[in-house]
């Protein structure tokens, strides 16, 4: 099996939980509420998935309100069992290959003691979640290095002091991405160190290129060899700059020219590429078409 595509996070066609909760007004029974309503949204994009047989497809980070957050007491996993079974039953269903992505402010790699002390939180929570979601290690948490790319050394020694600090159930399911702060060359040595893998991001090796000397396949290969067995299918993203953007920002739609160059490079390789996208889940059927893979 060549390359699947994957989206993130939300579906366009469906109604979103759209619903925001403020820390100030945080209460047990708000907190339920809006956990139902992220479960009700993330079971309606798993039926889709099915039914469109797409088995790519990242989390969101806030599926869970304050879910690494004190303020967040509940024993969610406990009082939402049977909702995460079902949702476990779906991702069984469809082959499903779940991943998240935590956000900017999770940074193993921060000076500051309290950030690293929450990015562990994070993490951990983050991994709580993937098991009540029936998802194995083989499905991960993706992050970037984070700070300190002027003292990459300082930062890859504090990296692995954070790491070192979460659970093997969190570590395990960790994954680096390169990006235009740390460049792959710089990633995959403190990846290899920690015995973990690394995502290729074809996006951000555009604006951080690195090892020029070899081809985009090389390049994806490389990256290849940090991923083990228990680590499941080689993960990559694709994306291209929004117009008139910061450089960085991603595109609305997705290139499918530039796309179609990509799948002629690896497209035949095993890997769960992620489509990194405003539009989501349509920029993901016309990739499929323009593959001749059908929708």
């Amino acid at each position: 099996m060549g390359m699947r595509l994957g989206y993130a996070c939300v579906n366009t066609e469906l109604p979103s939980a759209a619903r925001t909760l403020r820390l100030a007004n945080v209460t047990d029974e708000r907190l339920r509420e809006l956990i139902a309503a992220n479960l009700d949204a993330l079971e309606a994009i798993l039926r889709w998935n099915v039914e469109h047989r797409i088995e790519v497809f990242r989390v969101t980070s806030d599926l869970i309100p304050f879910g690494s957050h004190v303020v967040n007491r509940l024993a969610w996993e406990e009082e939402f069992a049977g909702r995460f079974a079902g949702l476990a039953a779906l991702v069984r269903e469809g082959n499903m290959r779940l991943s998240t992505h935590p956000g900017q402010y999770t940074v193993l790699s921060s000076a500051r003691p309290e950030v690293v002390a929450a990015s562990v939180r994070e993490l951990e929570y983050q991994a709580r979640m993937l098991a009540a979601l029936g998802a194995d290690r083989s499905h991960g948490m993706v992050i970037h290095v984070g700070s300190g790319g002027a003292e990459a050394d300082a930062a890859r020694e504090r990296f692995a002091a954070g790491f070192a600090q979460l659970s093997p159930e969190a570590a395990d399911r960790l994954v680096l991405e390169n990006d235009e702060r740390w460049p792959l060359g710089e990633v995959l040595p403190l990846a290899e160190r920690l015995g973990r893998p690394v995502v290729f991001d074809a996006f951000h090796h555009t604006l951080a290129p690195s090892l020029d000397r070899l081809s985009l396949r090389e390049l994806v290969l490389r990256a290849g060899q940090t991923w083990g067995p228990d680590n499941g299918r080689q993960e990559v993203h694709f994306s291209t700059q929004a117009a008139g953007k910061r450089p960085g920002a991603h595109a609305e739609s997705l290139d499918l020219e530039a796309f179609a160059r990509f799948a002629a490079e690896v497209g035949d390789l095993p890997l769960d590429c992620i489509l990194e996208v405003k539009d989501k889940e349509r920029s993901l059927l016309a990739a499929r078409e323009r593959l001749g893979a059908g929708a």
